[in-house]
């Protein structure tokens, strides 16, 4: 039934007449191609292999089809070897799946309690329950696409199902779905709030471990990724994959660009303990990197495996899925999760690893938006400030001197400077390589940073051992909760400083998705299996205030240039620069001086932005924050070329400033934890 078909492209592509279906495997000795109809499974031996690329071709063969592989070959695991022909296998190139990953322990090539562990070996076939791969039709390149300004840009970090389950105007059947996002009382929102990007949580088919399912939950952020082409089929409503090219059309319409987190470091597979899904039965000892023998696994990643970027086939598939999700999927752009993994060169980082050079001369990917977390879990994982030109990257420094600053301690102003400039003592390349962030993910909402001093993991079933312990956070006087209406006002005034100081700072800015309308997970800040009502957003309890705070902060980034520059403020140095574009200014009628910056109990200070002479109609700004529990007094410099301020923002107040006007030379009072923003004349 198979004729030989060509070794590429690589996956199951449907030409119009009949679908190709090609498989890299190196080290296999047969390759079944097991067809699906109405149950009954069709087994075919792939009759041609060309350069390790087993391929065939079904003449006939129509979009809708399900397939999956049986691959045979030694299972020798003390040499990195587990084939295991009883398991079926995904196409790690597969377009769409036809259910979601469900653990069982019939997924696994060796016996489950057998005293020989790994090395013992599973016969049972487990065709039943495992996903199978769905041909997908080819679809057109998605067109032009926004590209926004990165300095002009406001992300907002979000999670599928979260941003939709609970949401009373999406009707059920979407919640959870790429539809139900695409909905207008999503997109209408954040265009309202001015967001012009949303950064999804990993949308790529994933697994849930045997350890979760034991405890009788289920990976609900997506980190886990088991199919780097595939949608996981719980976000789709209907199971086609062209759901989610329109929901991202909808967002373009709307100004909205869509960032995917994508997972290229590890796959859902596991340890040697793991379950057997693709890529470890497909040809383990090329996907994968090992620590001495090929049984256990290099683990950079707190995931029990790494993938092999070193391999030419394995970085292949990565650029193919980026060009996927890039061209026919649409997409502006992608945050690579622990990106230090993927440019491991002999075990160490590289800036200029084989990933790097091969993204940055791709015409597909030329314009993409291009996010890392500068880390990974490995030795000599911290690389903060080390990507090559083109690159953003999470500023966790960033994230933990914000959060300091405005929780009390002293001594900080200095670091926070840097911090307001876009980083220049991490970034040497500008502002914009710095995604600057207050919270994320994996960590406290904004709610509970203000509301919880310790976190509060219990519901995920690790006694509490899962998660950071040291957060930076700060209850304002009481663990959780509260009606105290002093402590109340407290946490919403620390909520609009850590806000407003976001959305002033040079860099790129990212909001965690239901910040915004007072989300809360109740103090778990490592949600990464909630997926219930700790980890999707309460639209009803919407905190409209904080919302329209946040709305107003968005805008008077989005109008005013001296908020969103794309180079470093002139010779902006911190302690002693004599720079003029921005001066530093003390509490009381001075400048800032040495001894103020090296003081470990100052937590007030201010800059004053000059007005660019280059920008018609450009202002003056002050810009004041006091994190200390006392008013502190400062004196208003000049307001060029207007000899008045005025206040247009005060988080000492729940609403928008009165529109009245301060003199030049006058004292002005900022009271204590609060920051407020003065404008000179238009």
């Amino acid at each position: 039934m198979l004729s030989a078909g060509m070794p590429h492209p690589l996956g199951a592509i449907f030409d119009g007449d009949g679908v190709n279906f090609a498989l890299f495997s190196a080290n296999a000795m047969k390759v079944e191609l097991c067809l699906f109809d109405s149950g009954r499974e069709t087994r075919l031996p792939l009759p041609e292999r060309s350069s390790d690329i087993w391929h065939g071709y079904l003449g006939g063969a129509r979009p809708g089809l399900l397939y999956g592989y049986r691959v045979h070959g030694p299972y020798d695991p003390l040499n990195g070897h587990r084939f295991n022909p009883n398991k079926l296998l995904i196409d790690p190139y597969a377009r769409a799946l036809d259910r979601s990953f469900e653990w069982n322990d019939i997924h696994c090539g060796y016996i489950v309690g057998d005293p020989r562990g790994d090395l013992s070996f599973d016969t049972r076939d487990n065709a039943a329950l495992m996903p199978k791969c769905r041909v997908v039709a080819p679809r057109a390149e998605s067109g032009a696409k926004l590209e926004t300004p990165l300095a002009k840009s406001v992300i907002y970090e979000m999670h599928v199902r979260g941003a939709t389950m609970r949401h009373p105007d999406i009707p059920e059947k979407l919640r959870g779905t790429f539809a139900g996002l695409a909905r207008p009382e999503i997109i209408g929102h954040l265009r309202d709030l001015g967001i012009t990007a949303v950064e999804l949580l990993p949308v790529h088919a994933f697994a849930t471990t045997a350890a979760l399912a034991g405890r009788g939950l289920r990976e609900y952020w997506g980190y886990n990724s088991i199919g780097f082409f595939a949608p996981e089929p719980r976000y789709l409503s209907t199971g086609d994959v062209g759901e989610f090219a329109g929901m991202v059309r909808a967002f373009h319409d709307a100004g909205i660009e869509v960032i995917l987190d994508v997972v290229f470091n590890h796959s859902g597979e596991g340890d040697e303990r793991g379950p057997t899904l693709s890529f470890r039965g497909i040809d383990n000892a090329s996907y994968y990197c090992f620590d001495g023998d090929g049984r256990r696994y290099l683990d950079f990643t707190g995931c029990r495996n790494t993938l092999n970027l070193a391999h030419p086939r394995v970085l292949q598939l990565v650029m193919d899925s980026l060009r996927y999700w890039a061209g026919e999927m649409g997409v502006d752009g992608f945050r690579f999760d622990l990106a230090v993994s993927l440019a491991r060169e002999a075990h160490h980082f590289s800036p200029h690893a084989a990933l790097f050079a091969t993204i940055a001369q791709d015409p597909v990917l030329a314009n993409v938006k291009l996010i890392a977390e500068p880390w990974d879990l490995g030795v000599d994982g911290y690389h903060l400030g080390a990507f090559p030109q083109g690159w953003s990257e999470w500023n966790d420094k960033y994230r933990d001197t914000l959060r300091r600053f405005w929780r009390g301690e002293g001594g900080l102003p200095g670091d926070l400077a840097y911090r307001l400039t876009g980083s220049s003592d991490v970034f040497a390349r500008g502002p914009l390589a710095s995604v600057n962030f207050a919270t994320a993910h994996d960590g406290f909402t904004l709610q509970d940073l203000v509301s919880y001093d310790a976190k509060h993991n219990a519901a995920n079933g690790e006694d509490d051992r899962d998660g950071p312990n040291e957060n930076f956070s700060w209850n304002c006087g009481v663990e959780g909760a509260t009606h105290d209406p002093a402590i109340r006002a407290l946490r919403a005034r620390q909520k609009r400083n850590m806000m407003a100081t976001l959305l002033l700072s040079q860099g790129l800015p990212m909001i965690l998705g239901g910040d915004e309308i007072g989300r809360t997970q109740s103090g778990n800040n490592n949600a990464y299996c909630q997926d219930n009502d700790i980890g999707w957003y309460d639209w009803q309890n919407t905190d409209w205030k904080f919302r329209d705070f946040v709305r107003r902060m968005i805008a008077i980034r989005r109008e005013n240039p001296a908020f969103h520059r794309a180079g470093f403020f002139h010779g902006s140095h911190i302690n002693g620069s004599s720079l003029r574009d921005i001066v530093w200014l003390a509490p009381g009628a001075r400048e800032m001086t040495d001894e103020d910056w090296n003081a470990k109990d100052l937590r007030a200070f201010g800059a004053r932005y000059a007005a660019d002479p280059q920008s018609e109609g450009a202002r003056a700004f002050l810009l004041l924050m006091n994190a200390g529990e006392s008013a502190e007094r400062f004196r208003l410099p000049d307001a060029e070329p207007d000899a008045a301020w005025r206040v247009i923002c005060d988080t000492a107040l729940e609403d928008e400033p009165p529109p009245a006007a301060h003199e030049a030379g006058a004292m002005f009072a900022v009271e204590g934890r609060s920051l407020v923003l003065l404008a000179g004349a238009e």
